[in-house]
């Protein structure tokens, strides 16, 4: 099991945890994982760590897909790997949500299936660097040629948006994670990528993940690409730890961030935060508390968040009673965990457990 810990976007003023991060590196740790919502972005932190560390992989978890154009994002992250040396960086990327996208970065929320493709495939062939981009897609082309654009729609005679090829030199192995949860997400995500970062992921939920993944392993192969199975797709469960004696209380602390995300996030009909509580057995509940959260009674609905459905995606409790859960991740088809709230006992105590 590979191990990762999280860094807290939410923050006022941000802050870096050197200290932490290169016990992990001396524990043997994977990866350090930076995210962005509103406030801080994701990849400006780990420059800054790469230049405080050696070994550890940096990675986004996530990066907002609709922040930047595909050709951005591919050299912001084509930086950072050449700034920390031996292919470091891991391009983490994630839809977000409407709320965000539309109201903080003002771009639309729409053909979020197509921008996660379009923006993959430009990425990849970008990092190749054989040859200038050329990509005509659903939500993204390259060059662009729309009725707006200088050339206007003469995409076959271009006077002014030409393809080009990256002027600096690029690692075609750079790996991309993506952040899904819906199936249709979760099979492009084995179809494209290198790996995934399943919010919310429990033990046990591999039976319900499996068949999708499966599936677009297949889709894969099927356009021509090499084979793919479980045994080489990175599965990165986002964790949190918490070491405390009161279990129901550290519990009730991560139901304002669960209602949030089951009640808020995506749209009424079609949100896969609340779907994913329904799969887990949590139907009735997962309906009440969007129910509430639209009506704007979210203490009401924080309320009816299953202290089940937290602990299961969670290592809470004593030490003792981590470890006896650690045994459920080991067997749960997750290969890392990025640990989130980790403090330097239970990174050790965590390493310790893996690597012995």
């Amino acid at each position: 099991m590979k191990l990762g810990i999280a860094i807290d976007p939410s923050l006022k003023k941000i802050q870096i945890p050197l200290e932490k991060i290169q016990l992990a590196e001396s524990l043997g740790f994977d990866a350090i994982w930076a995210a962005e919502a509103y406030g801080t972005d994701a990849i400006t932190p780990l420059a800054f760590i790469a230049a405080h560390t050696k070994k550890i992989r940096l990675g986004t978890s996530i990066a907002q897909v609709s922040v930047r154009t595909p050709a951005a994002t591919a050299m912001a992250f084509n930086t950072l790997d050449q700034l920390a040396g031996d292919g470091r960086a891991i391009c983490g990327l994630g839809l977000s949500g409407p709320q965000v996208i539309e109201g903080w970065h003002g771009q639309a929320w729409d053909l979020p299936y197509h921008r996660m493709k379009d923006t993959v495939a430009i990425i990849k062939r970008i990092l190749q660097r054989d040859a200038p981009v050329e990509y005509q897609g659903k939500a993204y082309s390259l060059p662009y040629c729309q009725a707006d654009s200088v050339d206007g729609m003469a995409a076959a005679n271009p006077r002014f948006g030409k393809p080009l090829k990256s002027i600096a030199a690029t690692n075609a192995d750079l790996p991309i994670l993506l952040a899904t949860g819906s199936e249709s997400m979760v099979k492009l995500t084995a179809e494209i990528s290198d790996g995934w970062i399943p919010f919310g992921f429990a033990p046990g939920d591999m039976a319900a993940y499996q068949p999708w993944l499966e599936q677009g392993f297949a889709r894969a192969t099927a356009n021509g690409q090499p084979a793919k199975d479980l045994s080489t797709f990175e599965i990165y469960a986002p964790c949190v730890v918490c070491l405390t004696d009161d279990v129901k209380a550290a519990i009730q602390q991560q139901k304002s961030a669960v209602a949030f995300y089951v009640g808020g996030m995506g749209h009424q009909q079609k949100n896969f935060h609340k779907d994913r509580m329904a799969r887990a057995g949590y139907q009735a509940e997962a309906e009440k508390i969007q129910q509430l959260f639209l009506e704007g009674q979210r203490e009401a609905a924080v309320d009816i968040v299953p202290d089940e459905f937290v602990d299961n995606a969670a290592l809470i409790g004593s030490k003792e009673r981590i470890v006896e859960r650690l045994k459920h991740w080991q067997s749960s088809g997750a290969t890392g965990l990025i640990l989130n709230g980790a403090d330097k006992s239970l990174m050790k105590l965590i390493a310790d457990y893996f690597q012995g």
